[in-house]
């Protein structure tokens, strides 16, 4: 068939009859339900399930250029030239779609635009079909109405109800504008738009026109003291709490009836929990076929060099598809990361209220993506005002259970809408991430104490202050290799060597064994009690974590990440603490009396003065007047890029000279970057260098690519410093966080680099959570309501064209390289062909690889011209040599 009408006026009869002839034969040559854009923006780059939206494309953007040959849509062959003739076995594709060129195929397309062929209509029709209930099913016929129906009368944008209702909520997830001003703003837009416009008047209005693909969500009673949940066989009917005898309800007494005048009683639950179940929300992101090709992106598109950049480089994944090889073999199976932390929902100092989601992530997806607002899920949440502590494992059963669902061995049945097939889903729980307390509650293994590390376990060495009147961790020396000539010396140790060998790394299997035999009654009620394991580990373990009911939990290497955030938050404190520049100094009579006591570096002893005082020397990792001015004008001085950090003048006190209001990530900022330079130049040698190898070390693992032979050199770098603190700081300076620094090389070699398992993203997505709150009496209920609301129209924007996810953000750099910058438009400067020749001929010659290339095409041009002078012998090589070569 001539297809010279491809590039035809697309006002044409021809051009009209051309593209639907083109529909047809691309609708009888889908590929997997898809059909590619050949317009002149796609490029066939693109696919769509609905011949609509190509139709559009194609009358407003035309044909790519020199697309004779449908290649991507069932030709087959190449394209042939005017001299050669039509191969015969060449099929022709009239017989498949059965229709002449000439007919222009309104039957196929709406005259009025009123069909669901794109893909946010295909999506409601999919899951109008799959939908079991009667009820559920007019609601989402509701829905397909509201697709179809134009937002007026006469709408030439072609602007439907739903998707420009879908498109404001999505404005009102993104910028957080609250349910008033979003009612205000529907107002008047409704009122601009022409009379009889459909657009919602109400928040109310416009949520309950996507409402009937929200996704389910139980509300559970709890008891008020944590000891059971009100679901199941043995308790779902129970008015009150086994356990503690507490009451399941609170009786409110509301107005007088109209009847009768007389009071009536409403029941209220005396505390509820909120679960989202997560398997129907892993069949909607299975739904989308760039989500679907993303959950495989660990197998199929992860770089593979040997160097660490997501956590399927690390050991524990390896481990887990060498142990469970039908879990590997499919990539679509999916790891889990867990996190959970209490959070004060009214964003105020004064409230002492404490709500505790329990999120989620996906390991499966690129570094990018998998700690994205868009990618976290939102399992649990539990209600205030008090914490749940270590009985979080009751509100946690519902989750565990869907997990036990995940990992047998039939799975869940989901489709796949990038393969188009059916396929049996698994998940297991690859790590838990929380701060230290949090840590705790979850494993319940005691981190307060003389056995607070989560890895040295009962080989934990510590030492209580008496004067401080805590517990300290001190002797690093024994992580130092076993030949290294400090464990030998003695003389600013005690005169002691330590040649003792590091803490063994427990498995799984071993802590299980620990654990097995405890048992505890949960709650805060009298009813609860703690029973003691008969072989004493009962001291160091509280409770036999209900995650030791999944069977793969004793094959993690690491079930509980320490969370880097919170810890270099708190070693930088602490550090800024003893240098005098942040708080009240930690360098304190009782941290020098416990100097004394201990009968080490008697320069630093206190000194007894008159009237009971006394004088304390000045220790090397003291800060003169001198210096600190020194240091505060260098960080005035500091410039950095936008978006990099805080605005430093706000965290300073120049007055004082000290560290004001210090958030996480101003500390991480500090102890990776800017501490190193502001201490230049103060400071005794052996001081400044240790701290500015710490900081190396912490900018090390904060790395997004991190070379797995680096590691061990940083732990001995880590260690060392340790040890040199231990000359330079008192005993009150070492911590349990600062001695965790000595385990976090170890986490990275198991469990990836260290940005995929820390706080910052959790912490970030609870801000988020904040803003749900509209109805202070209840914030658990605003939050769920917020959460559920916004994750339809984030699964709704994802089949409309053109709209960007709320959860993924745009780089507040996006578009400056383009001349679309805060500082205005760039001039955009234009080089003539000559002199970008030349400048191409420059740069080539400077490579040592093209020198000998230059010597053979200066030789063939002299041989090719002979007789022609030097000078344009030089002339003709420089401006022919880039495309020869």
């Amino acid at each position: 068939m001539d297809q010279q009408w491809m590039y035809a006026n697309r006002r044409s009869k021809e051009f009209i009859d051309g593209v639907h002839y083109f529909l047809r034969v691309a609708e009888a040559n889908r590929q997997r339900g898809f059909i590619c854009c050949p317009c002149n923006k796609c490029k066939n780059q693109k696919e769509y399930s609905a011949s609509r939206t190509i139709h559009f494309h194609l009358f407003e953007l035309g044909f790519m250029p020199s697309y004779n040959c449908w290649t991507s849509h069932g030709e087959q062959g190449v394209e042939m030239e005017e001299d050669e003739v039509e191969d015969d076995n060449i099929p022709d594709f009239a017989q498949y779609v059965g229709f002449e060129g000439n007919q222009t195929g309104e039957e196929e397309i709406a005259a009025d635009g009123n069909d669901v062929a794109d893909d946010l209509g295909q999506m409601l029709q999919d899951a109008r079909e799959d939908c079991e209930s009667e009820k559920e099913g007019h609601k989402l016929d509701k829905m397909l109405e509201d697709h179809r129906t134009s937002l007026y009368p006469g709408c030439e944008q072609g602007h439907k109800k739903l998707d420009t209702t879908l498109e404001l909520l999505q404005w009102k997830a993104k910028n957080g504008v609250s349910d008033k001003a979003f009612g205000d703003l529907l107002k008047l837009v409704k009122n601009i738009l022409p009379g009889g416009n459909k657009l919602p008047e109400t928040t109310y209005e416009a949520k309950k026109i996507v409402c009937p693909l929200g996704l389910e969500v139980h509300k559970i009673h709890a008891c008020p003291n944590d000891c059971i949940l009100y679901r199941g066989e043995e308790y779902e009917n129970l008015e009150a709490c086994p356990v503690c005898k507490a009451l399941r309800y609170k009786i409110r007494r509301d107005d007088p009836g109209e009847v009768d005048g007389q009071l009536t009683k409403k029941r209220i639950p005396a505390k509820v929990m909120w679960y989202f179940p997560i398997i129907p929300r892993l069949r909607r992101l299975f739904r989308n076929k760039g989500n679907a090709r993303m959950l495989r992106w660990h197998a199929e598109e992860r770089q593979q060099d040997g160097m660490l950049r997501h956590p399927a480089d690390g050991s524990q994944w390896r481990n887990i598809d060498r142990k469970f090889k039908e879990f590997g073999k499919d990539a679509r199976n999916i790891r889990f990361g867990l996190s959970t932390d209490g959070m004060n929902p009214f964003g105020e100092m004064s409230s002492g209220h404490s709500t505790w989601p329990v999120t989620m992530c996906i390991y499966n997806l690129p570094p990018w993506l998998c700690m994205k607002r868009k990618y976290i899920m939102m399992p649990i949440i539990i209600q205030g005002p008090k914490q749940p502590g270590n009985d979080i494992d009751v509100y946690l059963r519902p989750l565990v259970e869907d997990l036990k669902q995940l990992w047998k061995k039939e799975g869940v049945p989901m489709w796949d809408e990038d393969k188009q097939e059916e396929f049996n889903l698994r998940a297991l729980l690859f790590v838990t991430i929380n701060d230290w307390p949090a840590l705790s509650n979850l494993s319940r293994q005691s981190n307060k104490g003389y056995k607070a590390c989560t890895h040295c376990m009962d080989e934990t060495e510590s030492t209580y202050l008496k004067h401080c009147r805590k517990v300290v961790y001190m002797g690093h020396r024994r992580f130092l290799a076993a030949n290294h000539p400090v464990r030998k010396k003695g003389k600013h140790f005690e005169h002691k060597a330590d040649h003792r060998t590091k803490p063994k790394h427990r498995s799984g299997k071993t802590v299980f064994a620990m654990v097995k035999d405890l048992k505890v009654v949960f709650g805060k009620g009298p009813g609860s009690q703690h029973i003691e394991s008969e072989d004493g580990h009962a001291a160091m373990w509280k409770k036999n974590s209900i995650f030791w009911e999944l069977p793969y939990w004793e094959f993690l290497d690491v079930r509980h990440a320490i969370d880097v955030m919170h810890l270099t938050k708190n070693l930088c404190v602490n550090l800024l603490g003893f240098l005098g520049v942040y708080g009240k100094s930690k360098d304190t009579l009782e941290a020098r009396n416990d100097l004394k006591h201990m009968e080490q570096r008697g320069d630093l002893h206190p000194e007894p003065k008159e009237k009971g005082s006394h004088y304390l020397s000045t220790a090397s990792y003291t800060l003169s007047k001198a210096e600190k001015e020194s240091m505060f004008e260098c960080l005035e001085s500091i410039k950095v890029p936008s978006g990099y950090s805080t605005n430093i003048k706000r965290i300073i006190s120049t007055k004082e000279k000290k560290f004001i209001n210090l958030k996480s990530h101003d500390c991480h900022v500090l102890m990776t970057q800017l501490l190193p330079v502001v201490i230049r130049g103060i400071l005794p040698d052996n001081v400044r260098a240790t701290i500015t190898k710490l900081c190396a070390f912490m900018n090390a693992i904060s790395q997004k690519v991190i070379d797995p032979d680096r590691l061990e050199a940083l732990q001995n770098e880590v260690v060392q410093c340790l040890v040199s603190f231990e000359l330079i700081f008192p005993p009150s300076f070492f911590n349990i966080m600062t001695h965790l620094l000595c385990h976090l090389v170890k986490e990275i070699r198991i469990l990836g680099p260290m940005y995929l398992h820390n706080m910052f993203p959790f912490e970030r997505y609870m801000g988020v959570l904040k803003k749900y709150v509209r109805n202070r009496a209840r914030p658990e209920a605003s939050i769920a309501k917020g959460y559920g609301t916004e994750e339809v129209i984030e699964f709704c924007v994802e089949f409309i064209e053109d709209l960007r996810p709320i959860g993924v953000p745009e780089s507040r750099h996006e578009g400056r390289l383009r001349g679309k910058g805060t500082l205005g438009r760039k001039a955009i400067m234009t080089v003539d062909n000559n002199l970008f020749r030349k400048a191409h001929f420059t740069v080539l010659q400077h490579s040592s690889l093209v020198a000998p290339y230059i010597e053979e095409h200066l030789a063939l041009v002299r041989a090719r011209n002979i007789g022609k002078s030097d000078a344009w012998i030089t002339r003709h090589h420089i401006d022919t040599f880039p495309a020869w070569l």
